[in-house]
């Protein structure tokens, strides 16, 4: 039983009637303490610990606060067992991007039904929701989220615990889809978002979204993401609308996903770096030139690179970036946050 009570107005001579009766039905009940539209104000729902039905449930009918948490409550109270949990073989996806760009609209298009709500008010997406796909033996674990905006101060309440919520599910994704509006072209917000995912450690693919309707082409906006994002992530364009790039987008998906998660084979490393010494002489310092020695892929998910060279503090900020560019290309390592540590010889 689900018992709604108004945390606002507090506990009613008409919430104390209900709660008796229910608990002389000897029934299982969650008491929800609605209309608590800001996190802040949750403590209002302490009050009706006093009805003796257990703890109670801050949460937002309005803007969706607190029912990811209810969900969770509902169903694992629920007889019988639920889905194993994924293994590490599921692709975890994060669909990012500044609000209202077509996040929802992308979700309801890759799983072919109305999963998540879909407006053009900014904003609709509160909480993080989770959907499972399987496709051609592959297992989807994709993840809508809230708009990202890229000023702080524009966060306001509720919007702020649920940027919160999309940069967690950002940290624990694979792969991010980075969501641009095609009708309205790119904005520095855009980079901001592809440059968090790249922070929470997702490999990237860039999506031209609402292609129906675009005024731009992945060519007008290829330069620009080159020069400005670090992991040189991919482009694909799609309509949610009309179906247009959906299954490719998928594909593409599942290609990074196996970037993300492979290795390079040691010595096919190797011979890298002794070309990348044959290509660009080392920065010195004090008449000591650095020398690169040897590499090993030390993890995955994403790909970590340990390269032993005589002196750590001869690698220069450009230098550095300059040899993760070349393996990126390399290994065709295009969209994946690839982490370079430069060690001392053991």
């Amino acid at each position: 039983v689900l018992f709604v009570v108004d945390a606002r107005a507090g506990i009613t001579p008409g919430d104390e009637d209900l709660a008796a009766t229910l608990r002389a039905a000897k029934k299982p009940v969650l008491v929800l303490a609605n209309k608590i539209d800001d996190p802040r104000q949750d403590p209002l729902a302490a009050e009706f610990h006093r009805l003796g039905l257990g703890e109670p449930f801050a949460l937002s009918a309005l803007h969706g606060h607190g029912t990811g948490d209810l969900l969770d409550e509902i169903v694992g109270r629920l007889p019988g067992e639920g889905r194993e949990p994924l293994g590490e073989e599921a692709i975890r996806v994060a669909i990012l991007g500044r609000p209202n760009v077509g996040k929802s609209s992308l979700l309801n298009a890759v799983v072919g039904r109305e999963r998540v709500i879909v407006s053009d008010v900014p904003g609709t997406t509160r909480d993080t929701i989770d959907t499972i796909l399987e496709r051609d033996g592959r297992t989807f674990l994709l993840v809508d989220t809230a708009g990202l905006r890229r000023k702080r101060k524009q966060r306001q309440g509720i919007e702020y615990y649920s940027e919160l919520r999309a940069l967690e599910a950002a940290q624990r994704a694979d792969v991010a889809l980075v969501l641009i509006d095609a009708s309205e072209g790119i904005v520095d917000q855009d980079l901001a978002v592809a440059d968090v995912a790249r922070k929470a450690g997702c490999s990237t693919l860039v999506v031209l979204s609402k292609w129906d309707v675009g005024e731009v082409t992945i060519e007008d906006v290829r330069p620009r993401i080159e020069s400005r994002l670090r992991q040189r992530p991919p482009l694909i364009a799609v309509s949610a609308k009309t179906g247009r790039g959906i299954e490719r987008l998928l594909d593409y998906t599942v290609a990074l996903f196996e970037k993300h998660t492979g290795r390079i084979p040691t010595p096919a490393l190797n011979n890298a770096l002794a070309e990348l010494r044959e290509a660009r002489q080392p920065p010195s310092s004090r008449g000591k030139r650095l020398n690169v020695l040897y590499g090993a892929q030390v993890s995955t998910r994403p790909p970590r690179i340990r390269i032993h060279v005589n002196d750590p503090g001869l690698v220069t900020r450009d230098y550095g970036y300059w040899v993760e560019n070349v393996l990126r290309k390399r290994f065709s390592l295009e969209g994946v946050p690839v982490s370079i540590d430069f060690v001392p010889r053991s």
